[in-house]
């Protein structure tokens, strides 16, 4: 009898909390992995549109959708979950474009990236064990929706 989770999300899942056992990696995960992706998606922001039928964030716009579609088909709560919470950082990164600019904008997501990246470097030290998307880069794209199923989970939701 096969004892692994049925839907493929939840085997995504597991994998990815065998390499996040230690709470304080949890804790630097739920604070690092949602700056990343806000980080990737200033960072997309920052690219210039092509041509002239689109405007800035083109390209950030471009992976939000793509990435929701990867959750929603995974999950629908996820994925609902997922295009809410890219809304609120297309929002955020839009008005900080608008009120900063182009250049101070990439400085900003750079920063806010290497800072995030080292703290998952950190975390990952603490925890004895390689981030799991070093063994399969899908897990770059697990680790947001896994911080969101533990926040679904602390509220009470299915996902």
């Amino acid at each position: 009898m096969d004892a692994s989770p049925a839907r493929p999300l939840d085997r995504w899942f597991a994998h990815y909390s065998d390499d996040h056992r230690n709470a304080t990696n949890q804790r630097i995960h739920l604070w690092c992995v949602p700056l990343i992706v806000w980080s990737v998606i200033a960072l997309l922001w920052c690219i210039p549109a092509p041509g002239t039928w689109f405007r800035d964030g083109f390209w950030a716009g471009a992976a939000m959708l793509v990435a929701t579609l990867f959750y929603y088909r995974s999950s629908r709560a996820l994925g609902l979950g997922m295009l809410v919470a890219f809304a609120v950082a297309g929002l955020l990164t839009r008005g900080l474009f608008d009120a900063l600019g182009r250049g101070p904008l990439l400085g900003l997501a750079v920063g806010v990236f290497v800072i995030a990246w080292i703290g998952q470097f950190i975390g990952h030290k603490l925890e004895g064990r390689r981030p799991s998307f070093l063994t399969d880069l899908t897990y770059l794209l697990i680790g947001p929706a896994w911080v969101l199923a533990k926040l679904y989970r602390r509220l009470g939701w299915a996902y």
